[in-house]
């Protein structure tokens, strides 16, 4: 997070037990509610593999009664997606309940599971991957982001949104940098000419498409579908999930149709992103849970 640290106001905590981390919560402040940071894509309270409900429990009242001595009087949580759990880990879901927390939004993403993968039939697909083959168009993994970003990802924001990436060039090579094998580029070209791009986040469970985009002519050369086929079948196909992204819009309200019909069309299926809010002076509701 150190590469946006200017645009936040940090509020992160770290959670020890015998002067060991048991418990990171990354978040940050504003107008007296602390948020999961909101300048990561996932975020809650993350887990030492080891802990036991009890502890769970136990650090969760520790942070709202942290959180309330600072004159915090709201949290709110997003909770990390299941396919991003490396164990089961249901622990949040149960102290939320007992908390009476209110579920504000909810984000649709759309996500392939790999050991229950259904088959493309989408007669789009089908033909886009044709079209691209026999155009020649290929794909190939790199380690810079200059072509896509500069060719194809700014442009096309700007266009039709009027908007830049939310990671700068810098930020996205910086991040390259620091974490070589979990950040990974990929670009199609016809001709020598960059057409598409797809910018993979890769975790031990899941490969996320961070960034999606491709030129003005799409349609005519389908580098995307290019791309996903080969990201799906071949570089991710032991991966357990293939995460597309939210299509969601406007804190969950709303759900871009095309979007998401695009992302099914590969065999995408929905999966919900939670958000919570808290009270920090409910901490008492955690005392005497167990008997």
């Amino acid at each position: 997070m150190d590469y946006h640290k200017d645009r936040f106001h940090d509020h992160s905590i770290l959670v020890y037990k015998k002067g060991e981390i048991v418990a990171v919560f990354p978040a940050n402040e504003l107008n007296e509610t602390v948020y999961s940071h909101q300048g990561l894509s996932y975020g809650g309270l993350v887990l030492k593999q080891t802990i036991d409900l009890y502890d769970v429990i136990a650090v969760f009242k520790e942070l709202l009664e942290y959180y309330s001595k600072n004159a915090i009087k709201e949290i709110e949580i997003k909770l990390l997606p299941r396919m991003y759990h490396v164990l089961p880990s249901d622990e949040i879901d149960y102290i939320l309940f007992k908390l009476g927390a209110k579920c504000i939004r909810k984000d649709v993403a759309f996500t392939i599971d790999n050991s229950n993968k259904l088959a493309v039939t989408s007669s789009n697909r089908i033909r886009g991957l044709k079209k691209a083959t026999k155009q020649g168009v290929i794909v190939n993994e790199e380690d810079h982001f200059d072509s896509f970003w500069n060719e194809i990802l700014i442009p096309n924001l700007k266009l039709t949104h009027d908007v830049s990436p939310v990671h700068s060039i810098e930020e996205i090579t910086s991040l390259k940098e620091k974490f070589p094998n979990n950040i990974r580029q990929f670009n199609a070209y016809l001709d020598d000419d960059i057409v598409a791009g797809v910018t993979i986040f890769e975790t031990k469970n899941v490969a996320h498409a961070q960034y999606i985009s491709a030129d003005k002519n799409r349609q005519e050369h389908a580098g995307l579908d290019l791309i996903f086929d080969h990201l799906i079948n071949n570089v991710f196909s032991d991966k357990p999930y293939f995460d597309f992204g939210i299509s969601s819009e406007q804190d969950g309200k709303f759900i871009n149709q095309g979007l998401s019909q695009w992302k099914e069309s590969f065999g995408g299926r929905s999966v919900v992103h939670d958000f919570y809010h808290i009270e920090t002076s409910t901490s008492i509701k955690l005392e005497d849970i167990f008997k």
